[in-house]
């Protein structure tokens, strides 16, 4: 395996053990693969979910500019949905783990189609 398979399977292991969810391997993989090199920055692989701008950063380069969703309030109150999930106090939050919950949470699963 290589290292790209090994971090889609440790953001497996995440979803299954800290959010309690079975992931959709295909749909993970892909949404994994959009990240880009990204997911090989410890920085930028991860989500500082305890920064504002970071939030704002999901918000408008993942939700609005990739899914194509319509500015809200609802998209903040969607990201703090999936890091509740995700459990606040874990400190690796990966941007992989929660672009793919993003994704299932609003549908947009055509996206990586």
């Amino acid at each position: 395996m290589g290292k790209r398979d090994d971090l889609i399977a440790r953001y497996a292991d995440d979803l299954r053990n800290k959010c309690g969810l079975e992931p959709d391997m295909d749909l993970l993989t892909r949404v994994t693969i959009g990240c880009g090199p990204a997911i090989y920055n410890a920085d930028a692989a991860t989500v500082a979910a305890g920064q504002p701008g970071e939030i704002e950063t999901v918000k408008n380069n993942f939700l609005v500019k990739k899914l194509g969703l319509a500015d809200s309030p609802a998209l903040t109150d969607a990201i703090n949905q999936v890091l509740e999930t995700y459990g606040r106090a874990e400190r690796n939050k990966y941007r992989a783990v929660v672009y793919y919950m993003l994704t299932k949470h609003f549908g947009r699963e055509s996206i990586y189609g």
